[in-house]
């Protein structure tokens, strides 16, 4: 007996274009469930999609319990239901009817590995569980209150209030679902969670809401400690260009840097805080645009640049968890994973994006992304 977590993430997301992949408190939405699954009881995560784009992205996570199932064109319409790509998946893996089958919606981000293990608990002595939360709020229909006596109005704090479905999960045997065709049925237990898990994400403005909500009760233990920050350093091209080579007709060479990056690094500099860069190419027009800004350090032809910020920090007597580090593609990867806090451009490749609690930014490279990875700093 195996249980499977399934997420359906449909490509065409009208409300939200590419709702399930656009950037949610630094990941991709689809990320924050997957992670908590990865490290939940789950065996198999399945991610149904009918795109290549977030089919690759789910990949480059390298979730170990993770796999992508092409869904068909046929369930993959504005009105197809949840439960026939479901089916779908059921009959052509040819599941065991013993087989947990846990719905998991990309448009709850806030459910955590504990939620994850202690409804499929509670599952054993039920024949399905769906997550809900405690609403306080009064509700009418037709002019008639629904859940209180207006005669006699409790106060909130004495008011038991009713159970809403928030959308996180459902959980059921394979066996019931393939009978009754639906997530849930027969005896249902369900499984309280928090209240601000109610907010689903499904308009433009519900991101916004959700964004604040994930910061405050879930990533408040998790933001890293700019505090600590002594070194800032930044990659050159990707990050502080937008990777463009431009060449004039007699071949001379030039790139188009921001100058509110310029200020960034000035803005850390009157904090206490060294800056620099760190680039692979070794060429005069980056050395004369670190001289202009003033940098406490400036790397040219850098082929190992862990081993160069390991040996700085041994020579400013710092750590490297006191080093802060922007960077966009593979030549940055192990820097990146050993930095005390970490970031990269929107547009960086999928590897980067992939780093264990990298900050995906919201700008791309070039287009003043190193004053935006410098205001969270000093905000």
């Amino acid at each position: 007996m195996s249980v499977i977590a399934f997420i359906p993430a449909r490509g065409g997301s009208k409300s939200i274009p590419e709702k399930n992949i656009k950037s949610f408190c630094g990941k991709p939405l689809i990320f924050w469930n997957l992670q908590e699954l990865q490290n939940s009881n789950a065996d198999n995560i399945v991610v149904a999609t009918d795109s290549e784009k977030i089919k690759n992205i789910v990949n480059s996570f390298n979730f170990s319990k993770v796999s992508v199932y092409d869904r068909s064109n046929e369930n993959s319409q504005d009105i197809s239901s949840t439960e026939s790509v479901m089916l779908e998946y059921i009959n052509s893996k040819s599941l065991s009817d013993t087989d947990t089958f846990m719905l998991v919606q990309a448009t709850s981000p806030f459910t955590q590995k504990n939620h994850f293990n202690e409804a499929l608990e509670l599952f054993e002595k039920h024949d399905a569980v769906l997550s809900c939360c405690e609403s306080k709020r009064f509700s009418w229909r037709d002019g008639k209150s629904l859940n209180y006596d207006i005669y006699n109005r409790p106060r909130r704090q004495d008011f038991e209030g009713t159970l809403i479905e928030n959308g996180a999960f459902y959980i059921s045997s394979v066996s019931d679902i393939k009978k009754t065709k639906n997530r849930i049925s027969g005896d249902i237990a369900t499984y309280k969670m928090p209240e601000f898990t109610y907010t689903e994400i499904d308009e433009p403005e519900d991101w916004i809401v959700a964004e604040s909500l994930m910061k405050k009760f879930i990533l408040k233990d998790k933001t890293p400690d700019f505090s600590k920050i002594k070194i800032f350093l930044s990659d050159v091209d990707g990050v502080l260009t937008d990777a463009g080579m431009y060449y004039t007709e007699n071949g001379d060479e030039f790139k188009k840097f921001c100058t509110y990056d310029g200020m960034g690094f000035q803005l850390l500099q009157k904090t206490g805080v060294k800056v620099g860069i760190l680039t692979t190419e070794d060429r005069e027009l980056n050395r004369r645009r670190a001289k202009k800004l003033g940098l406490d350090f400036d790397f040219h032809g850098a082929k190992d640049k862990l081993q160069i910020v390991k040996d700085l920090c041994a020579k400013e007597n710092v750590s490297l968890d006191e080093i802060a580090y922007i960077g966009d593609d593979v030549n940055c990867f192990e820097l990146l994973s050993n930095a005390g806090v970490s970031a990269c451009p929107m547009n960086a490749v999928s590897k980067i994006k992939s780093i264990p609690n990298i900050i995906q930014l919201q700008k791309n490279g070039g287009d003043g992304v190193v004053r935006e990875f410098v205001e969270i700093i000093l905000s």
